[in-house]
């Protein structure tokens, strides 16, 4: 009995040159904002400080969101781990978009990162499965 192939056997899918520079466009346009948030919010920028006072959670949070948000943007500048950053950008935009809404603040800002990092995960997404399959 035969099965057919599953997605980490399947050889990887070819993109066109012009879907590969789309595709590094957006991870580099991802990183460039991520790493400016993460840096704003680890140097302490007095918008940033006050934004988790209001949340409440307290400051270290904001040192726990500076550091996904700066590794996050430096995995997607690395072709083998920018998966692995579009991933924890998705669970951060996610929180990022239920925090604003708690806030009663807009959250299409968060929202158009999100679908920016899903695009990412989506389009790398046999990577994950490979790494699954090799462990």
């Amino acid at each position: 009995m035969s099965f057919p192939p599953t997605l980490a056997e399947t050889a990887p899918a070819r993109r066109s040159r012009a879907g590969r520079i789309a595709l590094w466009v957006v991870q580099v346009a991802l990183a460039a904002v991520f790493l400016f948030a993460g840096i704003s919010k680890l140097v302490g920028q007095p918008q940033m400080v006050a934004l988790f006072a209001q949340i409440g959670v307290g400051q270290w949070f904001r040192y726990f969101t500076g550091c996904v948000e700066v590794s996050a943007a430096l995995a997607l500048l690395v072709p083998s781990l920018a998966v692995f950053g579009g991933v924890a950008l998705l669970a951060t935009m996610v929180g990022a978009i239920a925090t604003k809404l708690l806030l009663g603040q807009s959250p299409l800002p968060p929202a158009i990162l999100l679908l920016a990092a899903a695009a990412v995960v989506w389009t790398r997404r046999r990577q994950l499965f490979a790494a699954r399959a090799t462990s």
